[in-house]
């Protein structure tokens, strides 16, 4: 498992702090960013994220609903959003990981109850 496959994962477990998520990925190159921002985006479309879990995940981010990100993630057809969001410039590429990071965490979260109930088999959703 990669190191950005298991602290996402962990971030959304609770086994991680998502403020440190935030610090780790401010740490890492523009290039390294922005391919952390898709791996979020596959990991979302794997737990089926829903316009919900967007303004859901929105709440969590902590980023003013005005940024760019923000406006984005809460208009219907949430994957295509996303898609915007990973592209957008890297001046946003922290707000856009706060907020995408925080829907894979609703969007998980809520696969993880209403599917696996203790008996998934993915690795990702047995950490620890």
């Amino acid at each position: 498992m990669r190191a950005s496959e298991r602290i996402i994962n962990e971030v959304a477990q609770g086994f991680r702090a998502f403020e440190e998520a935030v610090t780790w990925f401010s740490s890492l190159e523009l290039g390294e960013q922005r391919a952390v921002l898709q791996e979020v985006v596959r990991y979302s479309m794997q737990a089926h994220a829903t316009a919900q879990d967007g303004r859901d995940g929105l709440l969590r981010s902590g980023v003013k609903t005005t940024m760019t990100p923000a406006v984005l993630i809460v208009r219907e057809r949430i994957l295509e959003q996303m898609g915007r969001i990973i592209n957008l410039p890297p001046s946003e590429y922290l707000n856009a990981f706060r907020v995408l990071l925080s829907v894979f965490v609703v969007a998980d979260t809520r696969r993880r109850e209403a599917e696996c109930r203790g008996a998934c088999g993915h690795a990702w959703h047995n950490l620890h």
